[in-house]
Protein backbone atom coordinates (compact mmCIF):
# COMPACT_ATOMS: atom_id res chain seq x y z
CA UNK A 1 0.00 0.00 0.00
CA UNK A 2 1.63 3.57 -1.17
CA UNK A 3 1.33 6.41 1.38
CA UNK A 4 -1.18 8.23 -0.40
CA UNK A 5 -3.25 4.86 -0.19
CA UNK A 6 -2.84 4.97 3.63
CA UNK A 7 -3.66 8.09 3.93
CA UNK A 8 -6.76 8.42 2.09
CA UNK A 9 -9.65 7.67 4.37
CA UNK A 10 -8.14 10.57 6.38
CA UNK A 11 -8.09 12.88 3.21
CA UNK A 12 -11.48 12.05 2.55
CA UNK A 13 -12.30 12.89 6.45
CA UNK A 14 -11.18 16.61 5.95
CA UNK A 15 -12.13 17.29 2.80
CA UNK A 16 -14.89 15.45 1.75
CA UNK A 17 -14.49 14.06 -2.03
CA UNK A 18 -17.27 16.20 -4.36
CA UNK A 19 -18.31 15.13 -8.14
CA UNK A 20 -16.32 17.29 -10.43
CA UNK A 21 -19.18 18.09 -12.71
CA UNK A 22 -21.85 19.34 -10.26
CA UNK A 23 -19.93 19.39 -7.04
CA UNK A 24 -22.03 16.58 -5.18
CA UNK A 25 -20.61 14.52 -2.50
CA UNK A 26 -19.51 11.18 -3.67
CA UNK A 27 -17.65 8.03 -1.81
CA UNK A 28 -14.63 8.69 -4.05
CA UNK A 29 -11.87 11.27 -5.21
CA UNK A 30 -11.28 9.46 -8.42
CA UNK A 31 -15.01 9.56 -9.25
CA UNK A 32 -18.82 10.77 -10.55
CA UNK A 33 -21.63 10.92 -8.77
CA UNK A 34 -24.41 8.46 -10.43
CA UNK A 35 -26.17 11.13 -11.49
CA UNK A 36 -23.07 13.17 -13.54
CA UNK A 37 -21.85 9.43 -14.55
CA UNK A 38 -25.22 9.02 -16.47
CA UNK A 39 -25.17 11.63 -18.46
CA UNK A 40 -21.29 10.67 -20.58
CA UNK A 41 -22.12 9.58 -23.57
CA UNK A 42 -20.65 5.88 -24.20
CA UNK A 43 -19.48 4.73 -27.95
CA UNK A 44 -21.23 1.57 -28.17
CA UNK A 45 -21.44 -1.11 -30.90
CA UNK A 46 -21.78 -2.13 -33.85
CA UNK A 47 -19.53 0.17 -34.92
CA UNK A 48 -16.89 0.89 -38.20
CA UNK A 49 -14.36 -1.83 -38.75
CA UNK A 50 -12.00 0.85 -39.05
CA UNK A 51 -12.21 3.69 -36.48
CA UNK A 52 -15.15 2.38 -34.13
CA UNK A 53 -17.63 5.05 -35.45
CA UNK A 54 -20.89 3.88 -34.04
CA UNK A 55 -23.37 3.05 -36.17
CA UNK A 56 -26.09 2.41 -34.00
CA UNK A 57 -28.98 -0.16 -35.22
CA UNK A 58 -27.46 0.46 -38.85
CA UNK A 59 -24.84 -1.72 -39.77
CA UNK A 60 -23.16 -0.89 -43.40
CA UNK A 61 -22.73 -3.45 -45.81
CA UNK A 62 -18.37 -3.96 -45.16
CA UNK A 63 -18.68 -2.74 -41.95
CA UNK A 64 -16.54 -0.15 -42.89
CA UNK A 65 -18.11 4.18 -42.68
CA UNK A 66 -18.26 6.15 -45.80
CA UNK A 67 -15.49 8.73 -44.20
CA UNK A 68 -13.14 5.70 -43.84
CA UNK A 69 -14.25 4.49 -47.32
CA UNK A 70 -13.29 7.73 -48.85
CA UNK A 71 -10.07 8.17 -47.17
CA UNK A 72 -8.51 5.01 -45.38
CA UNK A 73 -7.27 6.06 -42.55
CA UNK A 74 -2.93 5.17 -42.01
CA UNK A 75 -4.32 4.00 -37.89
CA UNK A 76 -5.34 0.80 -36.67
CA UNK A 77 -8.50 2.03 -34.64
CA UNK A 78 -9.56 4.32 -32.69
CA UNK A 79 -10.54 3.61 -28.74
CA UNK A 80 -13.08 6.53 -27.71
CA UNK A 81 -14.22 6.26 -23.82
CA UNK A 82 -16.75 8.41 -24.43
CA UNK A 83 -18.10 10.84 -26.65
CA UNK A 84 -17.97 14.81 -26.44
CA UNK A 85 -20.71 16.23 -25.02
CA UNK A 86 -21.29 19.08 -22.32
CA UNK A 87 -19.88 16.91 -19.44
CA UNK A 88 -17.11 15.47 -21.12
CA UNK A 89 -16.48 18.62 -21.96
CA UNK A 90 -16.42 19.99 -18.64
CA UNK A 91 -14.47 17.10 -17.60
CA UNK A 92 -11.46 17.91 -19.96
CA UNK A 93 -11.42 21.74 -19.86
CA UNK A 94 -11.03 20.87 -15.84
CA UNK A 95 -8.58 18.65 -15.96
CA UNK A 96 -6.24 20.67 -19.09
CA UNK A 97 -6.94 24.24 -17.70
CA UNK A 98 -7.94 23.54 -14.02
CA UNK A 99 -4.76 21.91 -13.08
CA UNK A 100 -6.99 18.63 -11.96
CA UNK A 101 -4.61 16.29 -12.67
CA UNK A 102 -5.94 13.72 -10.21
CA UNK A 103 -8.76 13.46 -12.94
CA UNK A 104 -6.95 11.20 -14.86
CA UNK A 105 -7.21 7.81 -13.31
CA UNK A 106 -11.28 8.10 -13.41
CA UNK A 107 -11.02 9.44 -16.88
CA UNK A 108 -8.74 6.61 -18.19
CA UNK A 109 -11.28 4.10 -16.60
CA UNK A 110 -13.65 5.00 -19.23
CA UNK A 111 -11.01 4.51 -21.93
CA UNK A 112 -9.71 0.86 -20.59
CA UNK A 113 -12.19 -1.31 -21.83
CA UNK A 114 -11.72 -0.12 -25.19
CA UNK A 115 -7.92 -0.91 -24.55
CA UNK A 116 -8.32 -4.33 -23.05
CA UNK A 117 -5.22 -5.50 -25.77
CA UNK A 118 -2.91 -3.27 -24.49
CA UNK A 119 0.17 -5.01 -22.51
CA UNK A 120 3.81 -4.82 -22.11
CA UNK A 121 4.41 -5.26 -25.68
CA UNK A 122 2.88 -2.35 -26.22
CA UNK A 123 4.21 1.72 -26.22
CA UNK A 124 2.58 4.78 -24.86
CA UNK A 125 3.15 7.52 -26.79
CA UNK A 126 1.38 10.87 -25.83
CA UNK A 127 0.32 13.78 -28.08
CA UNK A 128 3.05 16.60 -27.50
CA UNK A 129 2.44 19.96 -26.51
CA UNK A 130 5.21 22.88 -28.02
CA UNK A 131 7.32 23.77 -25.24
CA UNK A 132 6.06 27.27 -24.63
CA UNK A 133 2.65 25.85 -24.29
CA UNK A 134 4.40 23.07 -22.42
CA UNK A 135 5.69 25.45 -19.71
CA UNK A 136 2.59 27.33 -19.67
CA UNK A 137 0.33 24.30 -18.40
CA UNK A 138 2.92 22.70 -16.03
CA UNK A 139 2.27 19.41 -17.37
CA UNK A 140 1.35 17.57 -20.96
CA UNK A 141 -2.62 16.41 -19.70
CA UNK A 142 -1.78 13.44 -22.71
CA UNK A 143 1.52 12.34 -21.02
CA UNK A 144 -0.84 12.14 -17.75
CA UNK A 145 -3.46 9.90 -19.52
CA UNK A 146 -0.38 7.62 -20.91
CA UNK A 147 0.74 7.52 -17.23
CA UNK A 148 -2.33 5.62 -15.91
CA UNK A 149 -2.97 3.41 -19.14
CA UNK A 150 0.34 2.67 -18.71
CA UNK A 151 0.17 1.54 -14.55
CA UNK A 152 -2.72 -0.38 -15.58
CA UNK A 153 -1.80 -2.19 -18.51
CA UNK A 154 2.05 -2.89 -18.31
CA UNK A 155 2.63 -0.74 -21.56
CA UNK A 156 5.74 1.21 -22.00
CA UNK A 157 5.41 5.20 -21.52
CA UNK A 158 6.97 6.92 -23.74
CA UNK A 159 6.76 10.64 -23.32
CA UNK A 160 9.33 12.26 -25.47
CA UNK A 161 8.91 10.27 -28.43
CA UNK A 162 6.80 12.81 -30.38
CA UNK A 163 8.04 16.26 -30.45
CA UNK A 164 6.37 19.47 -31.77
CA UNK A 165 8.66 21.62 -33.49
CA UNK A 166 6.08 24.63 -33.85
CA UNK A 167 3.56 25.90 -32.35
CA UNK A 168 0.55 25.80 -34.19
CA UNK A 169 -2.63 27.95 -33.90
CA UNK A 170 -6.26 26.62 -32.79
CA UNK A 171 -7.21 24.26 -35.95
CA UNK A 172 -11.17 25.22 -35.08
CA UNK A 173 -12.62 26.21 -38.49
CA UNK A 174 -9.97 25.41 -40.45
CA UNK A 175 -10.60 23.45 -43.72
CA UNK A 176 -9.35 20.10 -44.38
CA UNK A 177 -6.31 21.76 -46.29
CA UNK A 178 -5.39 25.02 -44.34
CA UNK A 179 -5.23 21.75 -41.25
CA UNK A 180 -2.75 20.20 -43.20
CA UNK A 181 -0.68 23.51 -43.57
CA UNK A 182 -1.22 24.93 -40.26
CA UNK A 183 0.64 21.31 -38.88
CA UNK A 184 3.19 20.34 -41.87
CA UNK A 185 5.99 19.53 -40.19
CA UNK A 186 5.17 20.66 -37.04
CA UNK A 187 5.42 17.25 -35.33
CA UNK A 188 8.16 14.84 -35.83
CA UNK A 189 10.06 11.81 -33.83
CA UNK A 190 12.69 12.25 -31.65
CA UNK A 191 15.61 11.19 -33.20
CA UNK A 192 16.82 9.31 -30.01
CA UNK A 193 13.34 7.19 -29.99
CA UNK A 194 13.33 6.48 -33.95
CA UNK A 195 15.17 2.90 -33.00
CA UNK A 196 12.62 1.78 -30.83
CA UNK A 197 9.39 2.43 -32.98
CA UNK A 198 10.75 -0.42 -35.55
CA UNK A 199 8.19 -2.78 -36.06
CA UNK A 200 6.11 -1.16 -32.88
CA UNK A 201 2.58 -1.23 -31.60
CA UNK A 202 1.51 2.46 -30.28
CA UNK A 203 -0.92 3.59 -28.57
CA UNK A 204 -0.94 7.56 -29.26
CA UNK A 205 -2.87 9.35 -26.86
CA UNK A 206 -4.76 12.00 -25.91
CA UNK A 207 -7.69 13.87 -24.45
CA UNK A 208 -9.92 14.63 -26.96
CA UNK A 209 -10.00 13.87 -30.92
CA UNK A 210 -11.84 16.45 -32.84
CA UNK A 211 -10.92 16.84 -36.23
CA UNK A 212 -8.42 13.90 -36.58
CA UNK A 213 -5.85 16.71 -38.18
CA UNK A 214 -3.22 16.48 -35.11
CA UNK A 215 -3.44 12.42 -34.83
CA UNK A 216 -2.92 12.24 -38.50
CA UNK A 217 0.35 14.00 -37.94
CA UNK A 218 1.40 11.83 -35.00
CA UNK A 219 0.22 8.63 -37.09
CA UNK A 220 2.20 9.66 -39.71
CA UNK A 221 5.48 10.77 -38.09
CA UNK A 222 5.10 7.36 -36.10
CA UNK A 223 4.66 4.93 -39.50
CA UNK A 224 7.33 7.17 -40.84
CA UNK A 225 9.66 5.45 -38.33
CA UNK A 226 8.53 2.09 -38.86
CA UNK A 227 5.95 1.35 -36.12
CA UNK A 228 3.76 -1.40 -37.31
CA UNK A 229 0.43 -0.39 -36.14
CA UNK A 230 -0.72 2.63 -34.23
CA UNK A 231 -4.16 2.78 -32.18
CA UNK A 232 -5.58 6.54 -31.19
CA UNK A 233 -6.89 6.84 -27.78
CA UNK A 234 -8.58 9.24 -25.84
CA UNK A 235 -10.93 10.35 -23.48
CA UNK A 236 -13.67 11.92 -25.43
CA UNK A 237 -14.34 12.15 -29.13
CA UNK A 238 -16.11 14.64 -31.58
CA UNK A 239 -18.69 12.88 -33.36
CA UNK A 240 -22.00 14.79 -33.35
CA UNK A 241 -24.13 12.09 -35.65
CA UNK A 242 -23.64 9.42 -32.93
CA UNK A 243 -24.57 11.79 -30.23
CA UNK A 244 -27.97 11.58 -32.44
CA UNK A 245 -27.70 8.10 -32.71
Amino acid sequence: MSLGQAFAPLIDLIFPPRCPLCGAAIGSASGLCSDCWSTLAIPGDPACNSCQRPFGNMMPEGGTCAPCLADPPRHSGIAAGTLYNEPSRKLVLTFKHGNRIALAPMMVGFMMPKLHFVDEGWLLVPVPLHRWRLWKRGYNQAAELARQIGRRSGARLCVDTLVRRKATRSLGGMGKLARQRALSGAIAVHPARKAALKGARVVLVDDVLTSGATSDACVSALRRAGAERVVIACFARVLDEALDI
